[in-house]
Order: C-alpha cells, then sequence, then structure tokens
C-alpha cells in the first residue's frame, strides 16, 4: 500500500500542482483582462482628449476666419475711404490751381489799372467836361492799390 499511498500522494499533489497552475493562469488572465479594459479606457479618455482638442481648435479656426472677414472688411472699407479721399482731395488741387490762376489774372489786372491810373492822371484832355471821374473809370472809386489775397476759407464750393 505505500506504493499506492505514494501515488496518490503524487497524484494529488500533481493534482494540487496542476490546481495553482490554474489558479496562476487564472491571475494571469484576470490581470490581462483588468489590462486591457484599463487600456480601453485609456485609448476611450484619449480619443475623447483628441476629439475635444481637435473640437477647440475648429472653434479657434471658426473665430480667427471671422476675425479675419471683419479685417478684410474693414480694409475695403478704408481703402474706398480712400479712394474717396483721393478723388476729393484731386477736385481740390484742381480747383485750388484755377483759383490761384484767376488770382493772378485778378492781381495783374489791379496792377494794370494801378498803373493806367497814373497814365490816366497825367493825361488830362481839355474837351472832357465831366470833372467826376467816377464815371469814367469806376476803379478810381475803389480803393485797388493792395492786391486779392486767397484764404483757405475762400476755397469752400
Amino acid at each position: 500500500m505505500a506504493s499506492s499511498s505514494n501515488g496518490a500522494t503524487s497524484a494529488s499533489s500533481t493534482l494540487g500542482g496542476s490546481s495553482s497552475s490554474e489558479d496562476f493562469q487564472q491571475i494571469l488572465d484576470e490581470r490581462k483582462r483588468k489590462r486591457m479594459v484599463s487600456n480601453r479606457e485609456s485609448a476611450r479618455r484619449s480619443r475623447m482628449r483628441k476629439q475635444k482638442h481637435l473640437d477647440e481648435l475648429m472653434g479657434q479656426v471658426s473665430e480667427l476666419t471671422k476675425h479675419n472677414n471683419q479685417i478684410l472688411t474693414s480694409i475695403d472699407a478704408t481703402s474706398q475711404l480712400y479712394l474717396n479721399v483721393e478723388a476729393e482731395n484731386s477736385v481740390l488741387r484742381a480747383q485750388m490751381s484755377e483759383l490761384s490762376t484767376r488770382l493772378q489774372s485778378l492781381n495783374e489786372i489791379i496792377d494794370f489799372i494801378n498803373s493806367s491810373n497814373f497814365d490816366q492822371a497825367a493825361y488830362y484832355h481839355p474837351h472832357h467836361q465831366i470833372n467826376d471821374d467816377t464815371f469814367m473809370n469806376p476803379w478810381n472809386s475803389f480803393s485797388v492799390n493792395q492786391p486779392f489775397m486767397a484764404s483757405a476759407d475762400m476755397i469752400l464750393y
């Protein structure tokens, strides 16, 4: 019986060994399953973070595009105003040039009248009976010794 007892002990130790091996395998399987669940959860959180980051970036793109469009609209409006001001300045420069030419012509006329007043005063015709020179030369009634001067207030159209 000793041999059978040895065999039973040997079988039971083998069964005990396989049982502990199965327990060990179950523990490993459980750890593997927990690791897989943990990895899946971690991957899900990572995907959620990436999606959140992508959504934030898309929001920023949308805001920056909106802001860019506002800037472009502002630039277009400012450019149009600039072109309008340039056109108005061009008209004003042309008017200023024309008025300067007129002023110069008027000053030349005044200079001519002033110089001819001296010539007329020196020239006396005895057949003229009107002593009042105002009717014959209306420019004599004004004080035209001063040339006309232009000011910025005069150039308003």
